[in-house]
């Protein structure tokens, strides 16, 4: 199991600390966690101390950390530090934790589902996690469906074994499903905040999480077969020849089988990337599979050129759990697991719920491509494509029980390089690469509104001060641009990005709308057309307030193949496909980002 926790680096832990700590565990089903301050303090002030804000208000107020003992919420580290046990830091610069809250029953799930306790049993013991040697062969993550008779024999058994263990042992299979419904369904409070609740979706932490997430329970399948190089294979939904539900999933009679999944989505079946639920799938398997390249080409080339809009908006103490999604956590991780889950089910259990995800074991090939996609998003062209320097990201840390059933405290800062943990993915092809969508509508004059107009489109064009407007029908907004006619170095330098804020929704509904620029005929588009920017869409959890979010689109190449590059404003049209006028829109604007 997991949880945030104080860097190592600069965090000293006193005997003292340390003995009550291990005395604060009553009982196995009572769990702890900590926030602690990464606080960038002045050790040659004699006056300095380091302070924690009790409340957002506190947090909100503070001001830069001059030296006068003030400090920024940027300096704040969102973590669960104590989740097996308080965590102390002694030392002038470091004050005692704030607040001890508890792991206890998810508080997003559906109001129909039986209340549950998702928390790991407790172990006061912690080691601090160590790169596996360079002498070790590195693991080999394979494509699920390209696999031998000889890996899947391996993989039913190492899967069998994990079934096969209690519930209460750290490597069973409940135990493991348990993390993502812990981290992913508010168990957790976070300390310091008594109203926040900790996700680690929407958001930077995304990527990192279930990173380390797999990385374990990849370990811990290898342990039970006693093969060090077992590597996890990837669900290889991106290419066509993937895309199906991989056959070592369908069979009933394996251990890799759950029975809560689409009857309709069984293989051969393809897997659609843009899938909207209530809106019909391509029936032309050309045509699907058009639409997955150019959808994959969207989400990781034209529209991710920076770190943001990759990973998501930064999460920090005292945020509102849902920030911003990155471009492949929208979509298609989104699309997978409402395609994948069970509709059948009161809320499309399995892969349909953060819940119960975790209990489908496609859900672990389904997240090793979404890791995968990490690793290639750093080797495309472009100059912003880099990893997150931001010290509150890099210094996060989680907890995870390892193959030898040891507490291991990892940090996001480790686990920028899959070589040094010891994996890396088969190589196999990339048809999206070569799937730049291409306009369909004529050129628009230059320095004007783009194709669309007040006069062709049947949809009324607002000014984006008219908003904010519920999303019961198509909704266009003409857009300014506060620059135009940028030079390419200033486009490498900067990325042109549409966004889309205060996107307000009931979190227990599934919610999926289009974006399209200068279109004329959003309806019949899709993500084959230049003129279509991307998609919200969202996987539902619920929260007892209204879930108010961003969309971020990056729209450089797209404003080029449009041959928008000097047009004064936009024509921006939100057409929903899933929760037609359930969804309020805040504001569109325009703003540019490296």
């Amino acid at each position: 199991m997991a949880s945030f926790a104080l860097p190592t680096t600069v965090a000293h832990l006193s005997k003292t600390t340390q003995l009550s700590s291990a005395a604060s565990f009553s009982s196995p089903t009572t769990t702890t966690s900590q926030l602690f301050l990464n606080q960038k303090c002045n050790h040659l002030k004699k006056s300095l101390s380091c302070r924690a804000a009790k409340d957002s208000s506190d947090q909100e107020a503070a001001s830069n950390n001059t030296g006068d003992g003030k400090f920024d919420r940027r300096d704040i580290l969102l973590g669960l530090g104590g989740l097996y046990g308080t965590t102390a830091v002694s030392g002038a610069a470091f004050a005692a934790p704030v607040d001890v809250t508890k792991c206890g029953e998810a508080t997003t799930l559906p109001g129909n589902v039986t209340k549950i306790d998702c928390c790991p049993p407790p172990n006061p013991n912690i080691i601090d996690f160590a790169f596996p040697s360079r002498s070790q062969p590195l693991r080999i993550r394979p494509a699920a469906h390209m696999l031998d008779a000889k890996y899947i024999a391996k993989f039913n058994k190492a899967m069998q074994l994990m079934r096969d263990l209690p519930k209460d042992d750290p490597h069973s299979f409940a135990q493991q499903a348990a993390i993502h419904c812990a981290y992913c369904d508010s168990s957790y409070q976070m300390v310091g905040f008594p109203n926040k609740k900790i996700d680690v979706h929407f958001s930077w932490l995304f990527f990192p999480f279930h990173r380390w997430y797999l990385y374990f329970y990849e370990k811990i399948l290898g342990k039970l077969i006693d093969d060090p190089t077992f590597g996890l294979p990837f669900w290889n939904w991106d290419s066509p020849d993937g895309a199906a539900i991989p056959a070592i999933f369908a069979d009933p009679k394996s251990p890799l089988y759950d029975n809560l999944r689409d009857a309709l989505h069984q293989p051969p079946l393809k897997a659609d990337l843009n899938y909207s639920k209530k809106v019909p799938s391509p029936t032309d398997l050309n045509e699907l599979i058009k639409s997955n390249n150019t959808v994959m080409y969207n989400q990781m080339v034209s529209s991710s050129k920076t770190a943001e809009l990759f990973f998501g908006k930064p999460y920090r103490a005292g945020d509102d759990q849902i920030k911003g999604q990155g471009s492949i956590e929208n979509i298609p991780h989104t699309q997978i697991h409402i395609w994948t889950g069970d509709p059948n089910q009161p809320n499309g259990e399995d892969m349909g719920r953060f819940y119960s995800a975790g209990r489908d074991p496609i859900f672990y090939s389904h997240h090793s491509n979404v890791d995968r996609m990490w690793n290639i998003w750093k080797t495309l062209p472009g100059k912003n494509r880099k990893d997150i320097t931001d010290t509150d990201y890099l210094d996060s840390a989680f907890l995870f029980y390892d193959e030898n059933k040891q507490l291991v405290r990892v940090k996001v800062r480790d686990c920028l390089d899959t070589k040094k943990m010891g994996y890396i993915y088969q190589d196999v092809p990339l048809p999206w690469l070569r799937s730049r969508p291409v306009r369909k509508t004529k050129k628009p004059k230059k320095g004007g509104r783009g194709s669309a107009n007040a006069a062709e489109a049947p949809t009324p064009i607002l000014d984006a001060s008219a908003l904010p407007k519920v999303l019961d029908g198509i909704l266009k907004v003409n857009v300014p641009r506060p620059k135009k006619s940028r030079t390419q170095e200033e486009k490498e330098d900067e990325e042109e990005i549409l966004e889309i804020d205060g996107i307000e929704y009931d979190g227990d509904e599934y919610i999926k709308f289009d974006v399209y620029i200068n279109d004329e005929d959003e309806v019949d588009s899709g993500p084959q057309n230049a003129e279509f920017a991307g998609a919200f869409s969202n996987v539902p959890f619920k929260v007892s307030k209204k879930v108010k979010t961003s969309l971020s689109l990056g729209i450089t190449e797209l404003l080029e193949d449009l041959g928008a590059d000097d047009d004064e404003g936009l024509v921006v049209a939100l057409v929903p496909r899933t929760g037609k006028g359930k969804v309020t829109i805040g504001s569109v604007k325009i703003r540019f980002s490296s």
